[in-house]
This record gives C-alpha cells, sequence and structure tokens, in this order.
C-alpha cells in the first residue's frame, strides 16, 4: 500500500484499454498492431473486454502509444480509449517489471509514423482537495507542448499528431504523480475519422 509521502515515477504505472478500429478488418488490425509492438518490458493481459498493461510508467505509455499508432498508420478510422493509473493501494502485480530499463523499446519504429489526432482527456488526483488546481496546471501546461488545448465537457481536448499528444498526457501524468500517491487519467483519441474530411 502507498502512503501519500511515497511518491515518484518508481511505482507500478498501469493503463486498460481498447482499441477499436472502425473496419470491416478489425480483427486484423488490431492483431498487427499488437504483433508489431513489443511488450516484453511490460506486464500484458488482454480478455474479451480491453487490454491491461502494467510496468514502469516510460513503458506503459511507450506501448500504449505505439499501438495506436500501428493500428492508425492503416488509415483506417481508428479510436482507443482507457485509463492510465499510478498507486493504487495494493496494486503490486507486475512487481518483476520494474526491473526493466528505462529504453522505450518501440520508439524508433514509431517515430516514423506520422499521425493526426484528437483526444480528450481527464485527469483525477486522488485524496486531494485541491484537486482542481493540479489539473487547471497540467491544462496550462499543455499549451506549450505542441498541441492544440481546447476545453470540452468533462475533459481537456488535445490536437495535433500522436506523438506530441502522448508526450502531453504522459507528461501531465508524471507531473501530477509526483506529488499525489494515486491518481488516473481516462483518455480518448480518435484518427483518421471522416468527420474530419470535408
Amino acid at each position: 500500500m502507498m502512503s501519500n509521502n511515497h511518491c515518484g515515477t518508481s511505482r507500478i504505472a498501469g493503463c486498460q484499454f481498447t482499441l477499436y478500429p472502425m473496419s470491416d478488418h478489425f480483427v486484423d488490425i488490431i492483431l498487427s498492431a499488437l504483433e508489431e509492438v513489443d511488450t516484453s518490458k511490460v506486464w500484458k493481459e488482454t480478455d474479451d473486454v480491453s487490454t491491461c498493461i502494467r510496468g514502469k510508467m516510460v513503458h506503459i505509455f511507450d506501448v500504449t502509444k505505439a499501438i495506436f499508432l500501428h493500428a492508425a498508420k492503416t488509415g483506417e478510422h481508428v479510436a482507443m480509449s482507457g485509463t492510465f493509473s499510478i498507486g493504487c493501494p495494493g496494486d503490486t502485480e507486475a512487481d518483476a517489471y520494474m526491473d526493466e530499463t528505462d529504453t522505450p523499446l518501440n520508439e524508433e519504429k514509431s517515430l516514423s509514423i506520422t499521425q493526426q489526432a484528437g483526444c480528450k482527456f481527464a485527469l483525477y488526483p486522488m485524496g486531494r482537495e485541491d484537486y482542481m488546481d493540479a489539473i487547471y496546471e497540467q491544462i496550462d501546461l499543455s499549451k506549450h507542448r505542441n498541441v492544440h488545448v481546447s476545453s470540452t465537457h468533462y475533459a481537456t481536448r488535445l490536437d495535433g499528431d500522436v506523438h506530441d499528444i502522448f508526450q502531453a498526457l504522459q507528461q501531465s501524468f508524471e507531473s501530477v504523480q509526483e506529488k499525489v500517491s494515486h491518481v488516473t487519467m481516462t483518455f480518448s483519441i480518435s484518427a483518421n475519422s471522416p468527420s474530419n474530411q470535408s
């Protein structure tokens, strides 16, 4: 169990997500994306609803971004929704993966993929009465991360390149979890939507 003064990037992080390819070939797109992404530095479990990955924060964001990019590069409309979490009391499964080095395995391959997307996210610092201050601070920081930031009901919207979007998500998440023992962040990201075509 984590205490409020035990914060930082050395704790187990995780993400539970679902990938939604809007295509008749959705099975092939999902399986191909999972096959192209190296998940050897994270604990992973997939069922009929979602995929859960756990380990060091750097690898959680690396794998999640890579899976989305490899699915979106098909040109099909692809969406992903999920929740990042760190500091959940009693969350010890995947301890062995905390011994992995910090070098992300998918970054070099992912960098070759350029993809525009839209994303909505919401931060939830648990157990803090001043949680809105922490959220507003991160929204302000997002404006300096090569993404277009706009407000929407119950979330903040980011538009730009997928690499910049995930960098903004990760930096916001990291900043809050350094001060708060338990943080979750929900997100929904979409690429190649026909709604954006004129």
